[in-house]
């Protein structure tokens, strides 16, 4: 596997769209969780109430919430860099010629996916880092206490990947594929999601349209302020989103590995 992985690095080392999209990923977490950060401060400095209502969301350990759940909002950046790095195996067939020089087709879907893997540690590894740096910046003693966020965003970041991975096994097509990933993720499944929570016309902020795939990990990490104004009822049991986020992990693995396995090259 160390041996396919040297070849992979080899093929994105001179890619300048994936080291464009990873370098605008890790800028864009700084650069929103400072954005937040920012607006908390002058909150903090103007109304007392307001202030008294959003906490101290940058404090430990109340930042690892934070920092992740406002880092989650750009995982679509690591997924357009699945998609391309796929796609471009179609695109200018290396894939046919990896499977000629002696790869099985198994090896080369499998490294693709230890590629993702790497991808959403090093990233969840950054998260961790950006958490740090404004948890201290808030003048906070550092704390491990809640810090089960971070690995829930290194769940979400590997549903997003592997997401992505099985629609570019699917379309083939850079175009195509980042379409499909973008509208699944941004426009149908919360479509679908606020339908099936609103069923029987009863307006509810739980339901069954939760458990949806990309909307189970989201939900791993809630929004972190007002969180009795903004959501009501039952909230999702954090059992039951590992589990079906487990679930459907395997299902991106095995769909991926299955449809590659038998599609024609």
């Amino acid at each position: 596997m160390l041996h396919l992985l040297k070849i992979e690095w080899l093929k994105i080392k001179g890619y300048k769209t994936f080291w464009v999209l990873a370098i605008l990923f890790l800028v864009s977490i700084v650069g929103v969780n400072y954005f937040v950060f920012y607006i908390k401060q002058g909150i903090s400095q103007g109304s007392a109430q307001a202030n008294a209502l959003i906490g101290s969301p940058f404090d430990f350990p109340n930042v690892w919430h934070t920092v992740s759940y406002f880092s989650s909002f750009l995982l679509f950046i690591p997924g357009l860099m699945i998609i391309t790095a796929i796609t471009n195996e179609y695109n200018f067939k290396t894939h046919r010629q990896n499977i000629i020089d002696g790869w099985s087709r198994q090896e080369f879907i499998h490294v693709k996916i230890a590629q993702i893997v790497i991808i959403s540690f090093l990233a969840t590894v950054f998260v961790f880092l950006t958490s740090v740096l404004y948890g201290l910046l808030a003048g906070s003693t550092f704390s491990f206490d809640k810090i089960q966020f971070i690995g829930y965003y290194f769940i979400q970041a590997l549903s997003y990947c592997l997401f992505a991975l099985l629609i570019g096994v699917l379309i083939k097509r850079s175009g195509l594929s980042i379409g499909l990933f973008f509208l699944y993720s941004f426009i149908i499944e919360n479509f679908v999601g606020a339908i099936l929570n609103n069923m029987g016309g009863v307006k509810s902020a739980s339901g069954p349209g939760d458990y949806l795939p990309l909307n189970t990990t989201d939900n791993l990490i809630p929004f972190p302020f007002f969180r009795n104004i903004v959501r009501f009822g039952e909230q999702p049991s954090i059992y039951v989103l590992l589990g079906l986020s487990a679930v459907y992990l395997f299902l991106y693995y095995f769909l991926s590995v299955k449809k590659f396995q038998t599609q024609d090259l």
